[in-house]
């Protein structure tokens, strides 16, 4: 699905209290390139404009960064692309994840594409934007994961999983890997392998072979 150069793509991150930060970092990095030569805006989207920490709210004695928002999920504006890190804080049902689940929900119909990296595509279950569809998770929390929600057909070994305009991946590093393939589609595959050297990065190119799938017995 090809996007008009005259029009800026329009990206926003959901962000929640112990969001995993490659997770994040890892695609928004490959975007920032991307950007050298791409118009976007960006969006960094959470309940309050408060700093978002990657600190787990059950972890408290971890070290942590936080992120500023640049949105409320209130106050968010039309977004092309939906990115969905995941992170020990994406558990639960206190309000941060709750709202967050409720946005995701609200959003995908409007949407162009919605990315999710590693625990990230159990929010998108929860908020049933990914029933009927094939994804993927984490391999290390996957029967956490994959029982969420029966009605996804979760694929146990894959790097990452397309399935029409959702875009999920595994774990936390897998994440700069759906997102240069993403690239790839759209903007083609020169210039995502241009990113990947640029940012020295050692891809996994073949979307059905995770080795952390074997790693934890799946």
């Amino acid at each position: 699905m090809p996007f008009s150069s005259k029009e800026p793509l329009r990206i926003g991150v959901v962000l929640f209290p112990g969001f995993q930060a490659l997770d994040a970092f890892g695609p928004l990095d490959c975007i920032n390139v991307l950007s050298r030569t791409e118009p976007i805006t960006l969006s960094l989207l959470s309940t309050t404009l408060d700093p978002v920490p990657t600190q787990s709210p059950d972890l408290p004695s971890t070290t942590s960064q936080s992120i500023l928002p640049t949105h409320t999920f209130a106050t968010a504006p039309p977004l092309d692309i939906l990115l969905v890190p995941g992170g020990r804080g994406s558990r639960g049902s206190k309000p941060p994840v709750s709202e967050a689940i409720t946005f995701i929900a609200n959003t995908y119909p409007t949407i162009k594409y919605l990315i999710t990296v590693c625990t990230g595509s159990g929010l998108a279950a929860r908020a049933g934007v990914l029933d009927g569809k094939r994804a993927t998770t984490n391999k290390l929390a996957w029967r956490e994961m994959s029982a969420l929600r029966p009605e996804v057909e979760w694929v146990a070994r894959a790097r990452w999983v397309v399935d029409g305009n959702v875009w999920t991946s595994s774990g936390v590093s897998a994440g700069i890997d759906v997102t240069l393939a993403w690239i790839g589609e759209v903007f083609g595959k020169e210039k995502a392998q241009g990113i990947a050297d640029w940012i020295e990065y050692t891809r996994h190119e073949d979307s059905e072979v995770d080795p952390f799938a074997e790693l934890y017995g799946l």
